[in-house]
């Protein structure tokens, strides 16, 4: 009994041929596809553009990651002096600084993910017209950079609270679910700003007006519950009032558990998530030819 075997030439040549497959990019049309395994695929690069971004926020400058610290802690000042002292702004109970830094942590990492990821697009437009790979890693890593900014104020934060003689309660557990909820606003809005200054140039000029509006209109300076019910609850419609309120409990053991409020900021974070990836893949198309 005999069986076929493929000569040493054919095997050698077959290889070959899956070795030098083509792979055909097309434009997407119609419904499109997120495409989340790419990222996954593509996660060395993803960690070398985060690391770069890092570089090249710190790079020449006099106080380096300093400028973490200083940007929250001379916000906090100011408030203290102008909300705390001289407006007498109620602080559910705990010591003002304390109450407005607490806000200022996550309200820091969201807002510079927000403008750094909103021109990371443009910023990258030689990588983006020269290479393939998921242009959803670009905003990305510009909102993971602030993670490290993030811990450093984080760190101060806990030193504070020890200083005005404040313990983390047991709502602590909750902390990292938070900080998801942070990344997830930040990204969200990040991939609608990116993929809409890529088309319209002076979204960029919108970014630094939106973000002092968005801080005035998210508890920072101020206890969301000056609110009542249902306006308290309605006001989650903003997503970083969830995040804001929720720190200050975790942390700080404030009585004004966020309940409700929370569920409806996870929920405008989420649907911000979901329809901003939409609309940025279906963009995406578009940028190796607009930037």
């Amino acid at each position: 009994m005999s069986f076929f075997k493929m000569p040493s030439e054919n095997k050698t040549q077959s290889k070959a041929q899956l070795n030098n497959r083509i792979v055909r990019i097309k434009p997407s049309s119609g419904l499109v596809s997120l495409k989340l395994n790419e990222l996954w695929e593509y996660r060395e690069l993803l960690y070398f553009l985060t690391w770069r971004d890092i570089k090249v926020r710190y790079k020449q400058t006099l106080l380096g990651a300093g400028w973490a610290v200083i940007q929250p802690f001379f916000t906090m000042v100011v408030f203290s002096l102008f909300f705390g002292k001289l407006a007498k702004m109620p602080s559910d109970n705990v010591p003002y600084p304390i109450f407005s830094f607490a806000a200022l942590v996550p309200w820091t990492f969201f807002s510079n993910g927000m403008g750094q990821a909103s021109n990371s697009l443009v910023g990258s437009a030689n990588l983006i017209t020269k290479v393939y790979f998921p242009r959803l890693a670009i905003p990305l890593a510009s909102v993971l950079v602030g993670a490290v900014d993030f811990t450093l104020s984080f760190a101060v934060l806990i030193g504070m609270m020890f200083y005005f003689g404040l313990t983390p309660t047991l709502n602590i557990v909750w902390l990292p679910l938070l900080i998801v909820l942070v990344i997830v606003t930040s990204l969200g809005i990040a991939l609608w700003l990116s993929a809409l200054n890529v088309k319209f140039r002076d979204v960029r000029y919108v970014i630094p007006f939106l973000t002092q509006i968005w801080m005035f209109a998210t508890p920072i300076a101020y206890p969301s519950s000056l609110l009542k019910q249902p306006w308290n609850t309605v006001y989650g419609i903003n997503p970083m009032v969830g995040v804001v309120e929720g720190f200050r409990w975790a942390l700080l053991g404030t009585k004004t558990a966020p309940g409700l409020m929370v569920i409806v900021s996870a929920a405008m974070s989420v649907l911000l998530l979901v329809t901003g990836a939409i609309y940025f893949r279906s963009m995406e198309k578009t940028f190796a030819d607009l930037v």
